[in-house]
């Protein structure tokens, strides 16, 4: 289970979290959703301390962290949450100088110490599970988008951390590439893996999160299922946002 309970984050004078609260069970996902400036890609960061809280409590797994302003986490406490989380980011953020497979086996080769050809299976099974295994030898610059966000999700899970994090993972691409990325992490989901992901995409919300969470200046307006949210909102403020969105959206009136 993953608990994030009163989180307040400031950036300077401006208080981007207000006392938000969010509880993931293990094995499923959960949506953040919101519009730009809400506060989920902060909360999802939170969760692996790309950013630091000023107050709250985290838990995850069997760690619990408690945040004050003023606190510094241990450098343990830090590698100990990062350890059993993988971060899928907006823009790839592949390393343009490795291959493909070399940008999978890097964490398992630096940071966890795995030997080059344990770590070059590994790398292997799960470009063969994000459709990826006959670019292994490519360069990232030569891949499309949709490509190189199944690359960055195959090097996310090679340690096999307890959460993947997902900021925006299909606001990059174009739509038909989108799909792409949408079905390796609808496949994840299906398979048990725990997921947070902060997203626009209504359709990657609605195809695999059983949880989706509505912030609005920082705070959680409304709290709910992917059929509740998307057609029967009870906020006024999530039912106008979902509205700016839904238009067009195959899929997500299905879930009425």
């Amino acid at each position: 289970m993953i608990r994030l309970a009163q989180i307040d984050k400031w950036f300077g004078d401006h208080q981007v979290l207000k006392q938000v609260g969010v509880t993931v069970p293990e094995g499923s996902v959960t949506a953040l959703i919101g519009p730009s400036g809400s506060g989920k890609s902060t909360l999802l960061r939170c969760l692996n301390l790309l950013e630091t809280p000023q107050a709250g409590s985290l838990e995850l797994g069997d760690m619990a962290l408690s945040f004050q302003s003023g606190k510094t986490l241990t450098r343990q406490d830090v590698q100990s949450v990062r350890s059993m989380t993988g971060m899928v980011f907006q823009n790839f953020q592949l390393f343009p100088h490795q291959t493909v497979l070399g940008n999978v086996m890097e964490s398992l080769l630096t940071v966890h110490g795995w030997s080059k050809a344990a770590a070059r299976d590994r790398a292997f099974e799960l470009l063969e599970k994000v459709g990826m295994a006959h670019k292994a030898d490519a360069w990232p610059a030569t891949l499309s988008g949709g490509q190189q966000q199944r690359v960055a999700i195959a090097r996310a899970l090679a340690p096999s951390p307890r959460v993947l994090l997902c900021d925006e993972p299909t606001s990059a691409l174009d739509p038909q590439l989108a799909i792409e990325v949408v079905e390796v992490l609808r496949q994840l989901a299906a398979e048990g893996m725990t997921m947070v992901m902060a997203t626009h995409d209504l359709r990657l919300a609605a195809a695999i999160a059983q949880q989706v969470v509505f912030l609005e200046d920082g705070q959680i307006v409304e709290t709910g299922t992917a059929g509740e949210i998307f057609t029967r909102p009870v906020d006024p403020r999530t039912a106008r946002f979902v509205a700016t969105l839904t238009d067009g959206v195959s899929g997500v009136a299905s879930l009425a």
